[in-house]
């Protein structure tokens, strides 16, 4: 049962992330954004994404939150890593902040298992 949750999660993550990113890309077509602003705006969503999936996976269990957040912001990642790795069909075009990009979902994903 548990599982079943986690995947809950999971995409309720997912599902935000894709409204988030729908509404950053109206924000670039209304107001003309600039590269830097949409980076830095990305990097937000992944970790408010993260956040509610460790939040609400941090309420569900009672004991060691922090981990089953942890846990959901490396699933998030892993899934990402995934899709990029399907679509980019190489290793080497994951980039250069894939480390980070990892230490941000799975950082995010555990503050918020600790604040839940």
């Amino acid at each position: 049962m548990s599982v079943i949750f986690f995947l809950k999660c999971l995409l309720f993550s997912y599902i935000l992330t894709a409204a988030m990113l729908m509404l950053l890309a109206l924000l670039l077509f209304k107001m003309g954004l600039g590269e830097k602003v949409v980076s830095v705006a990305i990097i937000v969503i992944y970790v408010l994404a993260t956040f509610c999936a460790g939040f609400l996976s941090g309420k569900k269990m009672q004991n060691q939150k922090f981990l089953w957040g942890l846990l959901m912001g490396s699933l998030y990642f892993a899934v990402l890593a995934l899709v990029s790795l399907i679509v980019n069909r190489s290793v080497l075009e994951l980039g250069n902040s894939f480390f980070t990009t990892f230490a941000l979902c799975a950082g995010g994903g555990m503050l918020g298992g600790m604040l839940s």
